[in-house]
């Protein structure tokens, strides 16, 4: 994923940029970034944030920058912020999204004009790059932020910082959220709103999907409308959001919470206690647990000062090595029980089954678990959600290949509840995992959870739906 903070100010505004910044710090572990505009121009600092955390990498840079305006950013892509000298200006800019189509865009950039673009690890074109020269070609920022949210296929949202202000964009389908935050002479725009309350900044505005509008001390002003189409990424709530952030006005934790309490309904059991993978499935667990009228408690705990989310780094072992280290289990609490654990999804399994078993190495008597939304079937084609290079890495796709072959046609079955290839999907999970029950949470009860019409989710990894309105108008 990754996440970005901008702010503007009648007075300095490093302060709020630094820790603005590192509020999206949950979003990303691999490079992190800041841009400033001084009275010599934009000066930007980026640095690796693989091994270390952005305060520490960021922190000697709070004495020596100073100015009313800049940028941050978290990525898990490519290094930013870029900076940019065109005929629009100079400008640093920053993107978070996936452009799943950047090599046929590079290739059509090589064809119509002699450009060049610098490479990112893997031999890809970095997007951020790409981004920033689509918008070059155009005669302005907004045609060239609707030349982007027409060219790419995925999704993109972007800050860009100029002397004079800020462009904020809000992807074309509104897949990943835009929050403008107010307070006395400054004004911010964030992904996370969880990077408001301590600094001082009221959620003033949620960004419309394709929105775009210009920041500056005086303000904030409309440069092109938003639209209805919106198709957020329903994972936000689910996983990747912060509890204490808020998109399209609900917040993470609330959801988290009334997820649980509808898997407690569904499938009532007999168990000792609940408990909740730590961090994202606390939340789950909290709402189980109150519904189901009993105990929560925390067999697990999570070691908070030094390891990531486990999802992040690109090499499996070391993902592996990471969701073990950071998780400490108590052996009063499992000895003897029977637990039920709720977690906020089951992507590949590798290190939950590992989990599982370390549940069993410490004495339960049972282990139940339910996932906070429905099977993984589809690999996510617009954000840069999962870091598996096949869906066949998913979970799910695995028990399909193993039940139907990797030509098994047409999947709605395995996505459909009540059918028998979804009970035999469900039950090769059960069993590769050693669970003494799963039972999946149901696309509907997910939906009624987030509190927001289907059609304005985003559910392609579990239905393979796919949003078929008519143009964006921009």
């Amino acid at each position: 994923m990754g996440g970005f903070f901008g702010v503007v100010s009648r007075e300095d505004c490093l302060n709020d940029l630094f820790y603005g910044t590192d509020y999206h710090s949950h979003l990303g572990t691999k490079r992190a970034g800041l841009a400033v505009v001084q009275p010599e121009g934009i000066v930007r600092v980026i640095h690796s944030i693989e091994n270390d955390q952005f305060r520490s990498k960021f922190d000697a840079h709070l004495g020596a920058l100073h100015g009313r305006s800049g940028i941050g950013v978290i990525s898990d892509t490519d290094n930013q912020p870029v900076l940019i000298r065109s005929h629009l200006g100079y400008f640093a800019i920053v993107t978070v999204g996936a452009v799943k189509n950047a090599e046929e865009l590079t290739r059509r950039a090589f064809q119509s004009r002699r450009v060049h673009f610098a490479e990112i690890s893997g031999g890809e074109i970095s997007p951020t790059e790409l981004v920033a020269s689509l918008i070059s070609q155009e005669g302005s920022f907004e045609a060239g932020i609707v030349s982007v949210q027409e060219s790419i296929e995925g999704s993109c949202s972007l800050l860009i910082l100029t002397e004079k202000g800020i462009y904020a964009a809000r992807d074309k389908w509104g897949r990943t959220p835009v929050v403008i935050g107010k307070k006395d002479g400054s004004f911010a725009v964030a992904m996370e709103t969880c990077s408001f309350p301590n600094l001082g900044y009221r959620t003033e505005k949620y960004l419309g999907p394709g929105e775009v509008v210009f920041l500056s001390e005086d303000g904030y002003e409309p440069r092109i409308a938003g639209h209805d189409y919106l198709q957020i990424c329903g994972f936000l709530w689910v996983y990747y959001g912060y509890p204490a952030s808020s998109y399209e006005g609900i917040n993470v934790e609330w959801v988290r919470n009334r997820c649980g309490a509808f898997l407690a309904r569904r499938d009532p059991i007999e168990i000792d206690f609940v408990a909740g993978i730590p961090d994202s499935g606390i939340g789950h667990g909290l709402g189980y647990a109150a519904e189901a009228g009993v105990p929560f408690r925390r067999p697990f705990v999570k070691y908070t000062p030094t390891w990531a989310r486990s999802f992040m780094p690109q090499n499996q072992a070391v993902r592996d090595l990471v969701a073990r280290m950071k998780l400490i289990p108590i052996r009063e609490l499992i000895a003897g029980q029977r637990v039920l654990f709720c977690e906020d999804s089951i992507v590949r399994g590798t290190q939950l089954k590992d989990t599982i078993q370390r549940l069993y190495d410490f004495g339960a008597l049972e282990v139940h678990m339910r996932p906070a939304c429905p099977p993984l079937v589809y690999g996510c084609k617009y954000l840069n959600f999962s870091v598996s290079k096949s869906e066949w890495d998913l979970a799910a796709r695995k028990a399909i290949r193993e039940i139907a072959g990797e030509k098994a046609g047409d999947l709605r079955e395995f996505t459909r509840p009540g059918s028998d290839m979804y009970k035999a999907m469900e039950e090769r999970v059960r069993r590769r995992l050693n669970l003494t029950t799963l039972r999946y949470q149901l696309l509907e009860d997910l939906v009624a959870a987030i509190g927001l019409p289907k059609e304005k989710i985003c559910t392609f990894c579990w239905d393979a739906t796919e949003q078929r309105q008519k143009p964006i108008p921009f």
